[in-house]
Parts: C-alpha cells; structure tokens; sequence
C-alpha cells in the first residue's frame, strides 16, 4: 500500500481510514509513511462531540482514503464529502480488494476519484483455479456471478 501511495499519490499529507475495515490498514500504512491519521464513521456519533471525522485535520491537507474493500463504491465514496467538510483535500482511494462491478467502475468516475487496490476478483479466480481451489467447470460460473450478482443464481 505504501508503494501504491508513494508512485501515484506523492504528495499525500494525510492517510484516512474508512470505518470500520479501513481503519487498522490506515493506521497501518500512516504509521509507516510517518504521516497523520483520521478515521470516517459511516454517519455522525451520536453522543460526545458527534463527529464523523476522527482525528487532527489542517485546512487543505492532501488525503489519501484507506478502505478494505469495494463493491459498488457508494460507502467508500461517502466519506468524500465529510472529509471535504473536515477540510480535507481527498487524492484518491486504496482498496485491498475489488470486486470489479461496472457499477463501482461508473460510480468512482463519477466522483472523480481515482481508485487503486491491491487486488482484485479476476486475480483472485485466476490464482484460486492455479491453486486448484477451483476448477475450470466452476470458473464460468463464478464469472457469471459477477456480471449480476443481484439476479444470479447457481446452478448446482
């Protein structure tokens, strides 16, 4: 992850972690980049000070977003706006997996908010059928799940 931020956000100043999957990654990955934290709830506490955002924030910082995982995108891209308001200046965000759904490729271009991960579904067929975890009669049919997840139904 830190390789990933240094080549294509170089000039980060600040690492944000999406709660909760996001937030041991990004303390993780701040720590070793020697740079500040925040985490992001979902929505506002709704006791002490109410906050959504976590953590010391200087007007302008230019902030990475950590999250674990990305389906449609539309949690991850939630915290945009919070972060905005916090005053920060979000590069982009670092997923450990995606699945690769049209619909979170649509909704990051949307927001303009460019996205990297480590991996992704279509590694993860090609390495499980390497593997033998897998095999090719399964392989179409697990293809087909992510084409329509909502509708699909197995065939067994």
């Amino acid at each position: 992850m830190t390789e990933i931020i240094s080549r294509n956000f170089g000039e980060v100043e600040l690492i944000a972690g999406v709660a909760t999957g996001g937030i041991a990654q990004g303390a993780l990955v701040a720590d070793a980049l020697n740079l500040p934290f925040v985490y992001v709830r979902s929505e506002p506490k709704k006791h002490g000070t109410g906050r959504q955002v976590e953590g010391e924030i200087n007007q302008g910082q230019k902030t990475v977003i950590i999250e674990d995982l990305i389906s449609t995108g539309k949690s991850s891209l939630a915290v945009l706006p919070p972060l905005q308001e916090a005053g920060c200046s979000t590069m982009g965000i670092l997923a450990t997996f995606s699945y690769g759904f049209e619909l979170a490729e649509k909704n990051f271009e949307a927001a303009r908010c460019p996205l990297y991960t480590l991996s992704d579904y279509d590694t993860l067929l090609k390495v499980a059928l390497e593997m033998n975890f897998i095999r090719q009669d399964e392989l179409q049919m697990l293809k087909t799940w992510r084409e329509s997840p909502a509708t699909w139904k197995a065939e067994v």
